[in-house]
């Protein structure tokens, strides 16, 4: 996989049966190369082409959100949207957007989708590029269990040591991350705090309505999860600024 690719969520059909494996890597800690991909990613500019059906993506989703005018919160890597949805229910004075790459998994039909969900298929590299040169300003931004890639020769995979992890930060908003991995959070909070943002790690208790599939099933197994919070009040900043300290 190359580095300038989309990194995954996690993959895998729904399992309700707390068979569900535990993260395995040799990393006992953060990856001693994350540091140095931040600096280097933060003095240059990401400049992948973006694909044309990413952007007429956008596009749809962009008249939305401005016709729409209410706060915005993105679920990056939504799955099939069950947690876009249950998002929406809780949030029913904003706008929720769900991005997923998966045609399939947006696919599966629910019974209910709110009027104030919107689901799209894009690639999130391109997804949030675009995003940033539009001037969005999120109120939340939530990555619920993405792809840890666990694999220590993996590191460039993960969202927070991809070159477009700049991006990310500079949409703002109060950002919410879990994970069945907890090295996966130490490191998204060395990320963000060299972006400037606070952040707190907490453990995630057992919840009656699970955000995703994955929450559910690694409930089910009995899996400790965590959850990652900003608890800062980012600054927006006008025009591109790559540097640390935003």
């Amino acid at each position: 996989m190359a580095a300038d690719q989309a990194p995954r969520r996690d993959s895998g059909r729904r399992d309700d049966s707390g068979n569900s494996r535990r993260v395995e890597s040799s990393q006992t800690g953060p990856h001693e190369a994350l540091r140095a991909r931040l600096q280097r990613h933060a003095k240059g500019q990401f400049d992948k082409p973006i694909a044309d059906y990413n952007r007429a993506a956008f596009d749809t989703v962009a008249r939305r959100v401005a016709d729409d005018g209410r706060p915005l919160i993105l679920d990056s890597g939504c799955g099939t949207g069950d947690s876009t949805r249950e998002l929406a229910r809780h949030y029913p004075d904003h706008l929720v957007v769900g991005v997923d790459r998966s045609a399939d998994r947006l696919a599966r039909q629910r019974d209910d989708t709110p009027p104030n969900c919107l689901l799209t298929r894009a690639d999130l590299v391109d997804f949030w590029r675009l995003a940033r040169q539009a001037g969005w300003h999120l109120s939340q931004h939530y990555l619920l269990y993405p792809n840890p890639e666990p694999k220590a020769r993996h590191l460039k995979r993960r969202f927070h040591a991809h070159p477009v992890f700049p991006d990310l930060v500079a949409l703002g908003g109060r950002i919410e991350s879990r994970s069945n991995w907890r090295i996966y959070l130490e490191e998204l909070a060395i990320a963000l705090a060299f972006h400037g943002r606070q952040t707190r790690l907490s453990t995630l208790e057992a919840q009656p309505r699970p955000l995703t599939l994955f929450e559910r099933k690694y409930q089910a197994s009995g899996q400790p999860l965590w959850c990652l919070e900003t608890i800062d009040v980012p600054h927006l900043p006008d025009d591109r600024d790559d540097s640390p300290g935003r």
